[in-house]
């Protein structure tokens, strides 16, 4: 019994000291190939931001369907633009950028491409749009059918966004 106490740390002291003494190869590690919610979001930006495009007509003229029939556009009100901006943030910013693509189209020169009322309005009623106006029907067809989620914005706070959008 004696014998066997001593030899035990022996043994043991031994085969720690053969163990590592040996060389041994190690797996490489192995990472995975699942991609992160940010990766996969990238990607599909990217695809988004593809060369091949949908030609959207430009047409000033249109003014959507929905309750503004008229908008002219005056001196630029800067309280209007700072509710915009905050507004901005808050609702839009998940699928719109002020300067370029992202999810859906880039807001500055919004007003060179659609006439103030078409903006309010897309705005205001994007649903009934994006099925019956050419050109949300376009477009929808240019971002692969992502809709334009309706926000529920009074007029007060399309008109600010449409105001901030001319300070881009």
């Amino acid at each position: 019994m004696k014998r066997l106490i001593i030899l035990l740390p022996l043994c043991i002291c031994f085969s720690i000291f053969t163990a590592c003494s040996k060389e041994t190869k190690k797996e490489p590690v192995k990472r995975s190939l699942k991609s992160t919610p940010q990766q996969r979001f990238k990607k599909n930006l990217r695809e988004n931001q593809s060369t091949e495009k949908t030609v959207v007509p430009l047409d000033l003229k249109n003014k959507g369907i929905g309750p503004i029939t008229s908008l002219e556009f005056k001196s630029i009100d800067q309280n209007m633009v700072a509710k915009g901006a905050t507004l901005f943030k808050q609702k839009c910013t998940a699928c719109h950028h002020a300067k370029r693509r992202m999810i859906g189209p880039a807001i500055k020169g919004v007003y060179e491409r659609r006439s103030p009322e078409w903006v309010m309005n897309i705005m205001l009623n994007p649903t009934e749009m994006l099925k019956k106006d050419p050109v949300a029907i376009a477009l929808l067809k240019e971002y692969k059918n992502v809709m334009m989620i309706n926000q529920n914005l009074t007029q007060e706070d399309a008109r600010a966004l449409a105001e901030y959008f001319r300070t881009l």
